[in-house]
């Protein structure tokens, strides 16, 4: 019944990730070796682990976080507003950033959050990070012993499965068949280790995951039958 929750209750939230390092025989020798037992069934076999390290964003073992954005909803006098905010830097700074932000103004259990394959990437992959980076993980992020209608986790690509487990939809395909906007109007998911790393253009990157933000925003509303956001009722709070 997502028609019943309060959207200013509901933080959206989307990730960046990229490998720990720029270049594969930067990892110490063990970690070069566990990297390539970690990959040997994703690999063809033409795939050396060095040439396969671009992809090393995507597993929290051997990848980091650079972007957090989030965005939430407010209403007044019937008026709506959708407001982006990016959190970037060094990454155990913005897990701290972000936990705080949840600490001072998500933490009612009221509250949710919100992303696109959330449940099985962005949370696991913070959670994991912040273990890693030594910082303790909010109550909000924390699952275990919970039933699964207790968990405060809205997925929009679970919701689109309708409970078709083996089904699996891009973000930038959703929106297609929902008639959204594009969120992909600069770069993709496969080009945010090169922006990072080549042309350290963070501030590109971040734009790049509010777009992500709002277009999650904008299949929740949909998915509601609700009017879309336009132009006008978006914000950046870094802008």
């Amino acid at each position: 019944m997502i028609d019943k929750i309060v959207l200013p209750n509901i933080l959206f939230l989307d990730i960046e990730t990229v490998p720990q390092s720029e270049f594969f025989n930067e990892l110490p020798e063990d970690a070069q070796q566990l990297f390539a037992d970690k990959t040997q069934y994703q690999r063809k076999d033409d795939l050396t682990p060095e040439e396969f390290y671009d992809r090393a964003g995507i597993w929290a073992e051997f990848g980091k976080i650079i972007c957090i954005s989030v965005g939430y909803f407010t209403i007044k006098n019937a008026e709506r507003q959708f407001r982006t905010k990016s959190i970037i830097g060094e990454e155990k700074q913005l897990l701290e950033e972000f936990n705080d932000l949840v600490k001072t103004h998500f933490s009612n259990p009221a509250f949710v959050f919100c992303g696109h394959n959330i449940k099985e990437f962005d949370i696991p992959y913070m959670c994991r990070r912040m273990l890693i980076n030594g910082i303790n993980i909010p109550e909000k992020l924390q699952l275990f012993g919970r039933k699964p209608w207790e968990i405060p986790h809205l997925d929009t690509l679970e919701l689109w499965k309708f409970g078709d487990y083996k089904h699996y939809t891009s973000l930038k395909l959703l929106t297609h068949v929902l008639n959204i906007p594009s969120p992909k109007e600069d770069i993709d998911g496969s080009e945010v280790r090169n922006v990072y790393y080549n042309e350290k253009n963070i501030e590109r990157i971040a734009k790049y995951c509010e777009r992500d933000v709002v277009a999650v925003a904008q299949i929740f509303l949909r998915m509601r039958n609700e009017t879309i956001l336009n132009e006008s009722e978006i914000f950046s709070v870094n802008e």
